[in-house]
């Protein structure tokens, strides 16, 4: 009889580092494979569904307008138990840091079920920071038996720091990673979108890519952010793009300070296929981002992280990233040294990944085959 697993996932990036290992398993005869999505996030979701051509078996359309977080994560217990109940899999798999991931881990904990955890022990050790993501994972941590850590630093904070038991823990590589390498191979660059970023693009300047999002960054610490990217879109030489997340707190603030800018284009969310376009096209990226600072490397793209803590410190260490936290001075000073200084460029943008060779998704299928079998 085959072994059956769930996929369970809600959000635009977990389903971005989701859906290879969602091929993956599909295209194994050896078990019946399901996929779930939660809809934590609606729109963003469905684009990252169809650019990769993956479809679930069960959509549970949770997303709402300015639900709590209790909320949320007590719908996600309620539908995801009912999805368990008539699926009834041994193996559910959940991908790092969501309420989508932490609920998910607890309805499968609460009806026995095993819990593979993707993207497993990237920690900052403060559950503040951020938040709610740093208790996500480590609640999910808590919980899985199967731990499918990206990098050797991942590995020591749950085998070392953590005591988990290390004939659990994988190191994998970053499911991110394989992402891109198809999402690049497969661009169609004769979209309305991406005709429309061409159209704002002068080649003779430089481009900077913005995002940001983090709950703990709302407010005052924001306004520092905004206020820096005004500053910086100034500059002659420069151009700014920024895909603005949909999130109000996010949303009001950046129209507020930067509309109505002929240096700043603020466009809607990109598409994931539009989105990976734009990073290729790009000469710095600025973000809060956890999976921009994971992609960005193999683009060759330095990042500005505006964040004072990170749990992706690999790239930190390797120099490909540099945190900068939300001081408008820091931002602003950290930007033109990339912009002006092409050696201290040239050293950040020529580093290698250390999140992954894109063969990550075939490695955890591989895994779970032989702990299975």
């Amino acid at each position: 009889m085959k072994k059956k697993t769930l996929l369970i996932f809600g959000t635009r990036p977990e389903a971005i580092k989701m859906a290879p290992l969602c091929k993956n398993l599909l295209k194994n005869k050896i078990f019946e494979t399901k996929i779930c999505v939660t809809a934590q996030h609606r729109e963003m979701l469905d684009q990252v569904l169809d650019f990769f051509k993956v479809k679930p078996d069960y959509d549970l359309n949770l997303m709402k307008s300015n639900q709590s977080l209790n909320e949320l994560s007590s719908r996600l217990l309620f539908a995801i138990d009912a999805v368990l109940e008539d699926f009834n899999p041994d193996l559910v798999l959940v991908h790092g840091d969501t309420t989508t991931s932490s609920m998910g881990a607890l309805a499968s904990f609460h009806r026995g079920i095993k819990v593979g955890h993707v993207e497993a022990g990237l920690r900052t050790f403060n559950t503040s920071a951020p938040f709610p993501e740093e208790m996500n994972r480590q609640l999910t941590g808590k919980i899985a038996s199967l731990h499918f850590a990206p990098t050797q630093k991942s590995y020591d904070n749950l085998v070392i720091s953590e005591k988990v038991d290390e004939s659990n823990v994988y190191i994998t590589g970053n499911t991110v990673i394989d992402a891109l390498l198809w999402g690049i191979e497969n661009i169609n660059t004769d979209r309305n979108d991406i005709k429309k970023l061409k159209d704002f693009i002068d080649p003779n300047k430089k481009l900077v890519v913005v995002t940001g999002h983090r709950r703990e960054n709302f407010g005052d610490k924001f306004e520092n952010f905004c206020n820096a990217l005004l500053t910086i879109s100034k500059r002659k030489d420069v151009q700014i793009i920024y895909p603005v997340h949909l999130n109000p707190n996010v949303k009001n603030t950046v129209h507020k300070i930067l509309s109505n800018n002929p240096n700043i284009l603020l466009t809607d969310p990109l598409d994931y296929e539009a989105f990976i376009w734009l990073l290729k096209e790009s000469y710095l990226i600025i973000t809060d981002s956890g999976g921009v600072q994971e992609e960005a490397p193999s683009l060759g793209k330095p990042v500005l992280v505006t964040r004072d803590v990170t749990e992706r410190q690999e790239a930190v260490e390797m120099g490909t990233v540099k945190l900068v936290g939300t001081d408008k001075e820091r931002i602003i000073q950290e930007t033109n040294v990339l912009l002006d200084d092409s050696t201290v460029y040239e050293e950040m943008s020529s580093k290698n990944n250390p999140y992954g060779d894109g063969k990550t998704s075939k490695r955890i299928s591989d895994i779970i085959f032989k702990v299975f079998e």
